[in-house]
């Protein structure tokens, strides 16, 4: 039976002109730069360069560590090398490990194993390799997820060359984080997680792990950004670094200088595959809980709100008269979840959370996830122009059923306003572009053009002639001129406007009137609430200048 060893960590595939980026400007420094001239003797000797007040002067001094041997030296034992094997049919429907779905590495994931399915003998075995690292001497080890994912078998190999079959505890996709377990004779060389909030931009950091399939390498570098969002996950929160990650380096950590694992390094981005000094790590102050839960449980058990959320963008935050743009809008209350009650409601502004602040859509779903299940938190929130708080019990997010896809933290261009993601789940996309074929022929009451939409009660011909259902409220929406204000908010025929500014619209001389009031005020936009047939809503800003 034959086999095939390779190892990979994941990487983003780049176009080619990524890596010419920095041709043309060097070349162009090429040609303008020239010698500096010496000073005349008649002119006065040019005053040398001086080190700015603002910057300290430790930090001025600042160098890397001289060596990083002892440090490594202690915590080599630790790291371990992680062998997978799978047994592969030829079927074509067999199915291969994954990324989590939308993942910017799927691409290079599925050119990595092109070629070993279905091209092969029967029961061919497929052999892949990457890193771990030992957390409790009882034989807890921590990887990546897409590391064992789909593996029939998993050795663990040691720095001493010993080897032991390891047991999966229990994975998470949303972080791509695995908990093994390892049955030692002894307890074995363990390493304690750190706070990655604690780290700053250009700390100097340590990466260690198995590339190519080497053995255990250590490369240093710092810390070059904070808070990065690959569109791996919902929760994407991660470490950037330049310390060298390459393919065999998944699972791996990523040390302070104090010898605390503050990261697990689980992607690159590349054009060539190999490491280009752009490395991302699961941060620890994300991790932590998920490996505790994985460890204790087996499983994750996420807090849950129960709320679909969009961004706050400028033109929302301008309608909702916010000073600037900040917090996650609450597009719609997820029926039987936890704040089904009415403590929070559609249209609310959530600002903070548990005393965490919200700075943007994408912050709410991490620190509610981060929560414990049944835990009583105070929420912030913006309502009616005033800011208050209430206080909700949150659920569980495995428990909540959540038919949409991976929560998608930004959206396509043009769209980001009214295309809502369920906390901690998915992004279902935006609503609008499902159900937009022209109704059957019939004679419908129009009225004036509003913001160029013509509308109508909702009466029972309207509601059977765009199948809108019965608990659908508001103001149908008949027609919409192309080229217009609605129009460029992807407002559709069929659409019913709920409510604008946070008022009940009931009939389009409500809609009208509004808008007027608006106008009055001195608003360039309106925040209207739109629902579509099936009572799905969303909030879309239109121009009213």
């Amino acid at each position: 039976m034959g086999s095939h060893r390779s190892s990979f960590t994941r990487t983003a595939a780049l176009a080619l002109s990524t890596a010419l980026v920095f041709a043309g400007p060097l070349e162009a420094m090429a040609q303008v730069a020239k010698p500096i001239a010496p000073p005349t003797a008649t002119g006065p000797l040019p005053v040398p360069p001086q080190p700015s007040p603002s910057i300290p002067p430790q930090a001025r001094a600042a160098q890397g560590p001289d060596s990083v041997a002892d440090l490594a030296a202690g915590l080599l034992d630790a790291v371990v090398n992680i062998s997978t094997s799978q047994n592969v049919k030829t079927d074509d429907d067999t199915p291969m490990p994954k990324v989590p779905q939308g993942s910017p590495f799927q691409d290079f994931f599925d050119e990595f194993f092109k070629g070993q399915n279905g091209q092969g003998a029967p029961g061919r075995k497929v052999e892949s390799l990457g890193s771990g690292f030992v957390i409790d001497p009882t034989g807890y080890i921590v990887t990546n997820n897409h590391v064992i994912e789909g593996a029939d078998d998993i050795e663990v190999n040691f720095a001493n060359g010993s080897k032991l079959k390891a047991k999966l505890i229990g994975t998470d996709t949303k972080t791509d984080l695995a908990v093994l377990k390892v049955e030692p004779k002894k307890p074995l060389t363990a390493v304690p997680l750190g706070d990655s909030r604690t780290m700053r931009i250009g700390d100097w950091v340590m990466a260690i792990g198995n590339p190519f399939g080497l053995g255990g390498t250590v490369t240093v570098g710092i810390i070059s950004a904070r808070g990065r969002n690959i569109n791996a996950g919902p929760y994407d929160n991660f470490i950037q670094t330049d310390a060298a990650i390459n393919r065999g380096n998944s699972g791996g950590p990523l040390f302070n200088m104090k010898g605390e694992v503050i990261g697990i390094n689980t992607a690159i981005i590349s054009p060539s595959g190999g490491s280009i000094g752009i490395g991302f790590s699961v941060p620890t102050e994300l991790a932590s809980n998920v490996i505790t839960q994985l460890k204790d449980f087996g499983e994750t058990r996420r807090g849950w709100l129960g709320v679909r959320i969009q961004p706050v963008t400028d033109d929302i935050a301008e309608s909702l008269g916010m000073d600037t743009p900040r917090g996650a809008l609450v597009a719609g209350i997820i029926e039987g979840g936890p704040i089904s009650k009415g403590e929070i409601k559609t249209g609310d502004v959530i600002t903070k959370f548990d005393g965490r602040d919200v700075a943007e859509m994408r912050d709410l779903p991490r620190v509610v996830a981060e929560s414990p299940v049944g835990k009583a938190v105070d929420v912030i929130v913006i309502r009616d122009g005033k800011e208050m708080t209430v206080q909700v019990t949150l659920g569980r997010l495995e428990d909540a059923d959540v038919a949409n896809a991976e929560a998608s933290t930004e959206d396509a261009p043009g769209s980001s306003d009214d295309a809502p993601a369920t906390e901690g789940e998915g992004g279902a996309g935006s609503p609008e572009g499902t159900d937009q074929a022209e109704p059957p022929a019939a004679e419908l009451p129009k009225f004036d053009e509003v913001l160029g939409m013509k509308l109508a009660l909702l009466e029972t011909p309207n509601r059977r002639s765009f199948g809108i259902g019965d608990d659908v409220e508001g103001v149908v929406i008949t027609e919409v001129a192309q080229g217009s204000a609605a129009a460029e908010r992807r407002i559709t025929a069929g659409d019913v406007i709920v409510e604008i500014g946070q008022e009940a619209m009931k009939t389009p001389e409500d809609v009208t009137a509004r808008i007027e009031e608006l106008k009055a005020d001195g608003r360039r936009n309106a925040l209207l609430m739109i629902s579509n047939k099936t009572g799905e809503l969303r909030f879309v800003t239109v121009r009213i200048e």
